[in-house]
């Protein structure tokens, strides 16, 4: 830019701070969503990865890579609490579409559909959702199959029938042919908080160095500015 008088300067340093602040503070904010998502069932952390040219292009450098690892399994003893000891994703069907999620605590509606927590329905693996066409007299005559084979208890042949199988994709939206479901289990976060926390550390004082640079420049540049105000 130039300043009346033939002076020129650079507005370089000063957009490279902003956007340097702006990065970081996209990426303190994915670690905040992973450290609130600690205590969520079935959440999935996420990792910021930075491309090419950051200083350049900012905060849209940086995209969010989902962290596929399994977290941990803990045991409820509910019978329509199931939780993917391998790669996976529950299918539930939603006004905005088909979404997946790792969380697997499930009920049956009044109509015998399988559906999340929030109601809604539970996707088979053709597609469809999952509905039991004689409703179980109680939950616990429900029984799960490793392959996602849900079964029900006849008490009457007492032999178990099948009513559904689940449908699990994977991250692609492929069909996993063996996802090795637990029943009576759900899976917590996948989420180190001690991880988390160390990674904040960085981030903080790369945003504090941004920042203290954007502060110096601009100091000097209003004092340049001034001084040629009164020549």
């Amino acid at each position: 830019m130039k300043i009346h008088g033939g002076v020129y300067y650079s507005e370089d340093g000063l957009s490279t701070s902003i956007r340097g602040m702006s990065s970081q503070t996209k990426l303190l904010g994915i670690i905040s969503d992973n450290i609130l998502g600690f205590n969520k069932t079935g959440y999935q952390g996420k990792e910021g990865v930075i491309s090419s040219f950051a200083e350049v292009i900012g905060a849209n450098a940086i995209s969010e890579v989902r962290n596929s690892d399994t977290g941990r399994i803990a045991k409820t003893d509910k019978a329509l609490d199931f939780a993917i000891a391998e790669e996976g994703y529950f299918q539930y069907l939603t006004p905005q579409g088909v979404k997946v999620t790792r969380d697997g605590r499930f009920g049956i509606d009044k109509n015998g559909y399988l559906s999340t927590l929030e109601g809604y329905k539970v996707l088979s693996n053709s597609g469809e959702a999952v509905k039991f066409n004689k409703m179980p007299e109680g939950v616990e005559d429900v029984k799960l199959m490793s392959n996602g084979d849900l079964m029900v208890l006849n008490r009457q042949t007492k032999e178990l029938e099948l009513a559904s199988t689940l449908g699990i994709v994977s991250d692609k939206g492929a069909p996993v042919k063996k996802p090795n479901i637990k029943q009576g289990f759900v899976e917590a976060s996948n989420v180190s908080l001690q991880a988390e926390f160390m990674k904040i550390i960085p981030v903080r004082r790369s945003f504090a160095a941004n920042k203290q640079l954007f502060i110096i420049q601009n100091s000097m540049l209003s004092q340049t500015i001034q001084q040629l105000s009164r020549s």
